[in-house]
């Protein structure tokens, strides 16, 4: 056993780091769906607050989040979970293995859960923890983290729900034309229908206050390729127009 220094060591010192403690629950039952997979990658692409600087803004998908200092080894892992205030690197060094909220000294500001049939009455706050056992999922972002917003996203229904934490508990929050406001991100969650890696249902996808979504990567090429050829096209009806007022536009002068 070691010996206690006097006076105490901080925890970074003492406890296991990210390193050293488990990656994998070996009794945790199932594996992500494909479901679990894009939902997801489309949160991770989309989470761009615009009140933050880019560099110091986090997120995951299926990360252990390692809650409690006092339990070093207990941790949930949510679907997804964003951070705002802290860098992409660990230390700004190192891709991260899990997330300690007692080394990052920032807790997440967002998580969201992905309905489905065996924890949907957990991830909904209905289920109290065991003496004895570790804490739900509910208690742990509410009363040990207190994570500011709590998002379900049910596949199966379509239905979106959202929680403020207020006072101390989460209360439910008021859907507004379709959208989860989040104005400390300068974001907003809402349900959109569309297609994501060639799949058409409905998503939940980051977009800002006013409703206009966030591009992901491929968005953005597409738009700038539809730019580059409405750009042709207005070239070429001025080209037109030039040569029916008897003007050559190959002879005139480009500079």
């Amino acid at each position: 056993m070691t010996s206690q220094s006097i006076p105490p060591l901080p925890p970074q010192q003492t406890l296991p780091t990210m390193y050293d403690l488990p990656s994998e629950n070996p009794e945790e039952p199932g594996l992500p769906d494909d479901f679990h997979f894009l939902q997801p990658l489309l949160l991770f692409l989309t989470f761009l607050p615009v009140n933050w600087n880019p560099e110091l803004v986090y997120s995951a998908a299926d990360l252990n989040l390692y809650y409690d200092v006092r339990h070093p080894l207990r941790y949930k892992r949510p679907d997804w979970f964003g951070v705002v205030g802290v860098p992409k690197l660990y230390a700004g060094t190192d891709l991260r293995l899990s997330y300690v909220t007692w080394q990052e000294g920032v807790n997440p500001f967002v998580v969201v859960e992905l309905l489905s049939p065996g924890t949907e009455a957990e991830d909904l706050g209905e289920t109290n923890s065991q003496v004895g056992q570790p804490p739900t999922k509910w208690e742990v972002y509410e009363q040990i983290l207190r994570v500011p917003y709590y998002v379900v996203f049910s596949r199966y229904t379509n239905e979106l729900q959202g929680f403020h934490l207020v006072g101390g508990h989460y209360e439910p929050m008021p859907i507004n034309e379709e959208r989860l406001l989040m104005p400390e991100l300068g974001l907003s969650l809402r349900l959109w229908q569309g297609s994501f890696r060639n799949i058409e249902r409905w998503w939940l996808r980051w977009c800002t206050l006013d409703g206009e979504l966030i591009p992901i990567p491929e968005e953005e090429v597409l738009a700038a390729r539809q730019e580059v050829e409405q750009a042709k096209r207005r070239a070429e009806q001025l080209a037109e127009r030039l040569r029916q007022l008897g003007v050559n536009p190959d002879e005139l002068d480009s500079r």
